[in-house]
């Protein structure tokens, strides 16, 4: 007969397996987290995700690079297209960027890193470009004030069905979020006015693809809201938030095509951006809607399934170690205890 720590030894190792399965092949058309490769592309400070090429992302740099914006390709980091934007003036501190239900491009140059002294700031529009290559576009410039004064700001979000464009001010003291007109004018200032107050400093933003949910972000803080039937005035904040990676200096945040995942950037060289699956409240209405149909729905904010293999094999492996464990320690006990002297 074996002794007991052989066998319970052997009862361990034939756990691991079954705790420990291969890992599943990767579907390749899931959302992943990539990295930024293009060492043009050090400040990454906006984030959207493509509606004309799946799987592609547009960013541009904070400051100091011109009038830039990249279409990274998220399956490889690399940039497929630089567009250069003309037809405007010199960009001042561009810091984020969305796309709107007409296809076009929206591009805020709403940074004021001097707590928010700038008589006016811009935004600019340009389409979305049907072949993704190297490239110069003619791009509408936009005049922005704010109802009660200049702002700092680095979010700006496009409502993906009424096309209204929202900023949502950065500073800590008294932050808000700002509605424009109804229609943006080239000519003259467009004066974005208050429509409901928020409670956290804001580095980006953007909206679900149904334009049901609207994310915020910070350096240490996410929160999501409800948008109810295109009315800033009832915006709700869910009662969970959503993941938020560590990140060096988090900028931006955008919803994957089909709402059911956020993606976070950062800046710096060779900036990462994350991938975190949503479940639950934090899932658009049109996605949650969807993966019921599918059979795919999590109601966890995280958006893993309760009932998962992998959760139920991480379990049988804790428990398995913690029992193997267990026992070492009292036999190891038992036999100090056998060889006192008496």
């Amino acid at each position: 007969m074996r002794p007991f720590p052989y066998v319970l030894g052997a009862a361990v190792l034939a756990a691991l397996p079954v705790a420990l399965p291969a890992p599943a092949a990767a579907d390749d058309s899931s959302p992943s987290s990539f990295t930024i490769e293009d060492p043009r592309i050090t400040e990454s400070s906006g984030l959207a995700a493509s509606r004309a090429h799946p799987g592609v992302y547009w960013t541009h740099n904070d400051s100091s690079d011109g009038a830039f914006v990249y279409a990274v390709d998220s399956k490889t980091g690399k940039t497929v297209a630089r567009v250069e934007l003309r037809g405007i003036g010199r960009p001042r501190d561009v810091e984020a960027i969305s796309i709107g239900p007409d296809g076009n491009v929206y591009v805020g140059d709403i940074g004021d890193n001097l707590g928010g002294t700038w008589p006016h700031v811009w935004i600019y529009r340009f389409p979305e470009p049907k072949v993704l290559k190297d490239t110069t576009v003619t791009a509408t410039q936009f005049t922005v004030k704010y109802e009660g004064g200049a702002r700092n700001a680095e979010a700006m979000m496009v409502h993906p069905k009424t096309g209204r464009v929202y900023i949502a001010s950065k500073s800590d003291e008294d932050p808000g979020l700002y509605e424009a007109p109804a229609t943006l004018s080239p000519q003259g200032t467009n004066v974005f006015r208050r429509v409901a107050d928020l409670d956290m400093e804001v580095t980006d933003g953007a909206f679900a693809p149904d334009g049901s949910r609207l994310v915020l972000r910070g350096y240490f803080a996410a929160s999501e809201y409800r948008w109810t039937n295109g009315k800033p005035q009832e915006l709700k904040e869910l009662k969970d938030e959503p993941g938020l990676p560590i990140q060096r200096q988090g900028e931006s945040v955008t919803f994957t095509p089909d709402g059911g995942t956020l993606m976070y950037g950062t800046e710096g060289p060779g900036s990462k951006v994350t991938a975190v699956d949503l479940g639950g409240e934090l899932l658009p209405d049109a996605t949650a809607k969807k993966q019921k149909k599918d059979g795919e729905y999590s109601s966890r904010p995280d958006g893993k399934d309760q009932g998962s293999e992998d959760e139920k094999n991480s379990t049988l492996l804790k428990g398995a170690l913690t029992f193997g464990a267990a026992m070492a320690l009292f036999l190891g006990l038992k036999r100090l205890v056998r060889r006192r002297p008496k």
